[in-house]
């Protein structure tokens, strides 16, 4: 394997997240004709190997993981260890993040401020200062997609909104079938 191959295999796993070919050519210092070729050499590499991890392409760039024979061991040997407080916390954040402090307290209750700083340490949730006012927001972290197994989280509609007008009259008939959808979030525990 090339010196760039193990180049961008080191980056990879320290980064620990996907990376763009810009950014890739970016960290290793040079063009991206050259990382793209480094690429397709670590690929083949990792393709012919018998090993637990891979280079995979995703939507938001390449990145080193585990192969998914392999998934049970995160949870066997890195168990969450958080309450269901904390795991509704989670939730809340995940679905209408990002979110001030405030409201995730105005909705979950008090406990919050005890659920966001577990979670932020487990790094599950990002908590920043805005810019105007004092409450932060929180949102959830790549961390968190990785480990729920979650390409994108659904987008909810409100309560009682229609899903799309009616074209004609003749599709009148046709049930809908996008039943309506809250989340019931409960009080913190």
């Amino acid at each position: 394997m090339s010196t760039l191959a193990t180049t961008i295999e080191a980056i990879l796993y320290l980064k620990g997240q996907p990376l763009d070919i810009g950014k890739l050519a970016e960290l290793a210092r040079c063009d991206r004709e050259d990382i793209e070729e480094g690429l397709i050499e670590l690929m083949n590499d990792y393709a012919h190997r018998d090993g637990a991890m891979e280079i995979v392409e995703t939507v938001d760039g390449y990145c080193l993981q585990l192969k998914e024979r392999y998934r049970f061991l995160v949870d066997l040997l890195i168990p969450i260890d958080l309450g269901v407080g904390a795991l509704r916390t989670l939730a809340a954040i995940a679905l209408k993040g990002p979110i001030s402090q405030t409201d995730l307290v105005d909705l979950r209750g008090s406990g919050v401020y005890q659920h966001v700083p577990e979670l932020v340490a487990q790094g599950f949730v990002r908590k920043r200062r805005q810019a105007e006012g004092r409450s932060s927001l929180v949102q959830v972290t790549d961390k968190f997609y990785q480990h729920f197994e979650i390409d994108q989280l659904p987008q909810l509609r409100p309560k009682g909104a229609t899903t799309a007008p009616i074209a004609n009259a003749e599709d009148e008939d046709e049930p809908d079938l996008q039943p309506d959808f809250e989340p019931e979030i409960e009080e913190a525990s």
